[in-house]
């Protein structure tokens, strides 16, 4: 079957060079196209023009991958292959990502929109790092032999699914494929993986690194597509043993229900934020303000983890606010390939026109636009770096994740205040203190309902450490060895050593 095709030519300060790859549906180790025939269209979110077209997937290609996923899990990889061996092609692909480090870092640059400074700095050292990271857990998978008796052998394994269904968002892509696949490959899964059809490229771009490392066709599948087909038809899948997602919380909702009305499979999601970036008077100011904007308006804001609701204590209040103001102003909106850019565009019409709908909200409910709160430019999606004060607990813009550049800057007076504000939220993603007194620090972590506190940072992650959320924030973890339990299943084994009825 033809399939679509991506060629471009970067010629750019920080990257020069030529891109080709396929573009289909990515089936059993090769691309055809969708079975309806149809492309989706790629938008550079910087102008808002075509960049390319990629292959549109149906439900019907959920099926073949899923088929083909089953068919390389029996015959091919899963228990049949060495944890030896899954690691040895991890650590190859992990290699290759490195060979085609800024070309990937290119990609994601002018796919998603973030500034390929930030992609090299950021996204490739976590991709590849994550990749590289579970590559060592491969053989490490292991049970225990438990104690009964004297006539009784009794053990478990830690045995893999089988067919893992992923789907993953549009603001880290090629980080989100690595969190997902590192795990799930070193466990013995076979994956059929849905990418955000906004963000495509390195995705596909990575199924021919896949090929080139030596995964078994059918090792894994993408399919690229919309969530209310191809999204729902993983959800839905009666051959697929376990569901993971990255993404909002509204969608989460709904494949937990699809999963729960199908075969019950095994569920794990990584859902919205709406952090709080605890900040106390005995802070380091000029610190504090660095990390604090990095917490809101790294990534354009479009993280799941950004620091949005900014609480500062009543004595440095004032000077705080006056140094984040003059660091949001000096931050540069513009090519994200030019070298001292800082902040791109959003990443669609969609989130453009969701990120301003908060914006104006926050205006009619009374809150101050301190800093920006109004487009960049005249073409693309670009939003000024933007700050509200003088906000009140149940305003959306306070308790609703914007994922924007978009944050709100909260007096407080005391830890009780800050701790019952912070914890005043649906969801429990992330959280930060800054305080020089370590001690407060830790003991303020402790109180904090969230799955992941920083002290004296702010998102800053590790293939190592996991990541996940409470409440409504999601189920389960990513990264570490935490994130091996998502994708294994607990078999014990009772071996009779002479016990009689």
């Amino acid at each position: 079957m033809s399939t679509t095709t991506f060629y471009h030519e970067f010629n750019t300060p920080g990257y020069k060079g030529k891109v080709s790859f396929p573009t289909g549906v990515f089936i059993n180790g090769k691309f055809s196209a969708g079975g309806d025939r149809t492309t989706i269209d790629v938008i550079n979110p910087t102008n808002g023009k075509v960049i390319t077209k990629v292959a549109e997937g149906t439900p019907a290609d959920v099926d073949r991958a899923v088929k083909a996923a089953k068919r390389a899990f029996h015959e091919s990889w899963g228990l049949s292959v060495p944890g030896a061996e899954r690691g040895k092609l991890l650590a190859r692909l992990a290699d290759l990502m490195d060979e085609h480090f800024n070309e990937l870092a290119a990609l994601e640059a002018l796919d998603n929109g973030k500034t390929y400074s930030w992609a090299r700095a950021a996204d490739l050292p976590l991709s590849v790092g994550t990749i590289r990271y579970y590559a060592g857990w491969a053989d490490k998978i292991h049970g225990q032999v438990i104690e009964t008796s004297e006539d009784k052998l009794a053990y478990t394994r830690h045995e893999p699914f089988g067919v893992v269904g992923q789907i993953i968002p549009w603001n880290f892509p090629l980080t989100m494929m690595s969190m997902k696949l590192g795990p799930a490959l070193a466990t013995g899964n076979a994956i059929v993986l849905k990418p955000s059809e906004f963000t495509p490229l390195t995705a596909l771009r990575m199924c021919s690194l896949i090929n080139e490392a030596g995964f078994p066709p059918g090792t894994v599948n993408v399919v690229v597509g919309y969530g209310h087909t191809v999204g729902v038809a993983i959800s839905e899948h009666m051959l697929i043993d376990k569901v993971s997602f990255t993404g909002s919380t509204l969608v989460g909702r709904k494949i937990m229900e699809a999963a729960a009305k199908s075969n019950l499979k095994n569920v794990t999601l990584e859902l919205g934020g709406k952090s709080p970036n605890i900040i106390f008077n005995d802070a380091e100011l000029e610190s504090a303000v660095k990390w604090a904007s990095h917490g809101i308006f790294y990534n354009h804001g479009q993280a799941c983890s950004a620091g949005s609701r900014i609480f500062v204590q009543s004595g440095i209040y004032d000077s705080f606010l006056k140094a984040f103001t003059e660091k949001a102003l000096s931050l540069k909106l513009g090519d994200p390939f030019d070298t001292d850019s800082y902040q791109g565009p959003q990443v669609s019409q969609a989130q453009y026109d969701r990120i301003m709908d908060y914006i104006d909200s926050g205006k009619k409910q009374g809150a101050k636009v301190h800093v920006g709160g109004e487009r960049h430019g005249n073409e693309g999606y670009w939003i000024q770096p933007t700050i509200f004060t003088e906000t009140k607990p149940e305003m959306r813009i306070v308790q609703e994740e914007i994922f924007g550049p978009v944050g709100v800057v909260i007096k407080f007076e005391d830890e009780a205040d800050v701790l019952r504000q912070a914890n005043d939220t649906l969801y429990g993603l992330a959280a930060a203190v800054f305080t020089n007194d370590i001690t407060r620090g830790i003991q303020f972590a402790h109180k904090l309902e969230a799955g992941t506190v920083w002290v004296n940072c702010v998102n800053h992650m590790h293939p190592n450490v996991p990541f996940g959320g409470y409440k409504q924030s999601g189920v389960g973890r990513e990264l570490g060895e935490y994130a091996l339990n998502n994708y294994t299943n607990v078999k014990a084994v009772h071996v009779n050593l002479g016990h009689t009825i």
